[in-house]
C-alpha cells in the first residue's frame, strides 16, 4: 500500500521557521522525484519545491526561493522542507508528491498557518 505521510505543520509567527517531513512507504522511493506543493485558501495549488531522485538537484518557486530548502534522505524514505522567514502568504496546506511517470502519489497534507 502506497503511503505518503506529511508531518511538522502548525501555527508559527511571522518571521518564524518550520520543518516539514514526508515519509514514504509502499513504493521504491529512490526511483521517484519528489515535490512539495501547497494550496492556500481560495487559490490554485502551487508547486513549491522539487528534488531529483538522488537529491542532487532542487528547484523552487520564486515565491519561496532563498527561504525554503528541500532535501531528502533516501535511507529513511523521507523528504524535508525547511521553511524560514515565514510570512502570512505562506499559510496553506502543504502536500508532498512522488512522481515517476505514469505514477503520481500524494500525501494527505499538513496545515501551516503563519499568524501573529
Amino acid at each position: 500500500q502506497v503511503r505518503l505521510v506529511e508531518t511538522g505543520g502548525g501555527l508559527v509567527q511571522p518571521g518564524g521557521s518550520l520543518r516539514l517531513s514526508c515519509t514514504a512507504s509502499g513504493f521504491s522511493f529512490t526511483n521517484y522525484a519528489m515535490n512539495w506543493h501547497r494550496r492556500a485558501p481560495g487559490k490554485e495549488r502551487e508547486l513549491v519545491a522539487a528534488i531529483s531522485r538522488d537529491g542532487s538537484s532542487t528547484n523552487y518557486a520564486d515565491s519561496v526561493k532563498g527561504r525554503f530548502t528541500m532535501s531528502r534522505d533516501n535511507a529513511k524514505n523521507t523528504v524535508y522542507l525547511e521553511m524560514n522567514s515565514l510570512n502570512p502568504e505562506d499559510t496553506a496546506v502543504y502536500y508532498c508528491n512522488a512522481v515517476r511517470w505514469p505514477n503520481f502519489y500524494w500525501g494527505q497534507g499538513t496545515q501551516v498557518t503563519v499568524s501573529s
